[in-house]
This record gives structure tokens, sequence and C-alpha cells, in this order.
């Protein structure tokens, strides 16, 4: 039960980060104008690689630190901090109707064909990938890794699945030069996802809080 908890979780938070626009949606979207639905999981196989490689690292070389009950609390309120900025901004920019997936061509990416090196690259610059990472991304392999490593692996299975859907859902509907979803739809499910990024974020900063005091 507790690795169906970590599952859904990691499936949730992941799958909020996805939708939000950003250079790896517009990769995606101007690869399957190319190279059809497969831009979707080329893309996120890039993506996947960079993120594996980074739980790798916190797992054998932050085993310690994480054994901190300070450094963990530090962690989890620093990860809830930024999980509920990145909910806010979900929510507010919904209710703004700033967010669209009509204007999600690529930048400067847009001429690379390694798709796959293209995910990695788009990532590795992102400052938002890299905040994310260090704050609830750190916290959430924590908590996992409180279950063992199949508690990461459970983990990372739930987060990279939830980019898979959402991109792989992008490059077909793009690919046949036609949306699966409206702005509208869009909108709203960034809303929904956006209200329960912050009921998590107040479990991550209870938790730390917690472990601070104890």
């Amino acid at each position: 039960m507790v690795l169906w908890g970590i599952f859904i979780s990691a499936f949730l938070i992941g799958f909020s980060g996805a939708m939000m626009p950003g250079p790896m949606l517009g990769v995606t979207i101007d690869g399957s104008f190319k190279k059809g639905w497969a831009a979707g999981p080329l893309t996120v196989l890039g993506h996947g690689i960079l993120e594996l490689i980074l739980i790798v690292i916190m797992i054998f070389g932050l085993k310690d630190f994480f054994s901190n009950s300070k450094v963990a609390g530090f962690i989890g309120l620093f990860g809830g901090a930024f999980l509920a900025w990145m909910g806010y901004g979900m929510i507010k920019s919904c209710v703004n109707k700033s967010v669209s997936l009509e204007n999600q061509r690529a930048g400067n990416s847009a001429g690379m064909k390694n798709l796959v090196l293209a995910g990695v690259l788009v990532s590795a610059t992102n400052p938002y990938f890299i905040l994310w990472w260090a704050s609830t991304g750190m916290e959430s392999v924590r908590q996992a890794y409180t279950s063992g490593l199949i508690g990461v692996l459970v983990f990372f299975i739930g987060h990279i699945l939830s980019d898979f859907v959402w991109y792989s859902a992008i490059s077909a509907a793009f690919s046949r030069g036609k949306k699966l979803i409206d702005d509208v739809v869009y909108r709203w499910i960034i809303l929904l996802l956006g209200m329960f990024i912050i009921a998590f974020s107040i479990y991550f900063i209870g938790s730390g809080w917690k472990m601070l005091l104890g």
C-alpha cells in the first residue's frame, strides 16, 4: 500500500510539472511535425536518462546526508515551499489565462534532429528543472527511500510515466495536425493539478517541520 502511495503521488506531481509549458514541450511539438508520434517518447527518453542519473547520485552520494533529521527537515520545508509556489503559479496562470498550447513551438532547440539529446539538453539547461530537483525532487526521493531502493524505483517509474503519457499524447495529437484537447480543458486540468500540488506541499512542509522538532 505504501508503494502504491509513492507511485500515485510521483505520477500526479510529475504530471503537473509535465503539463506546464516550457522548452521540452516546445521540442516535442516541433518534433511531432517531423517524426510523428515518436517525438514525445524520444524526448522523454533523454529527459528520463538525466533524471535517473540525478536519482542515482542522490541515493548513493547523499545517503548519509538524508539520514540527518535536521537536514531532512530543511529539505522538506524547502521542497514544500517550492511545491506551494509551483501550485500557486499553476492556479494563477489558469485564472489569468496565460497558459496555452497554441504558442509552444520550439525555440533554439527546434533545429535539433536528435530528440533524445534534445530532451537531455533542454532539461539540463532549464533553471526550473534544476530548482525542482534541488528541492521537491530531493524530498520526494528521500521519502521514497524510506521504503528502500524499491521505493525509489517505484517513485521513478511513476514520475517518468507521467512525462511519457503527457508528451506521447501531445506528439500523437500534433502529428495528426490537430489537438486532443483545447485550451479551456487544458487550463482546467492544470487548475485541478495546482490545487493538488498545494495540498501536497502542506504535507511536505508538515513532515519537514516534525523532523526539525523531533
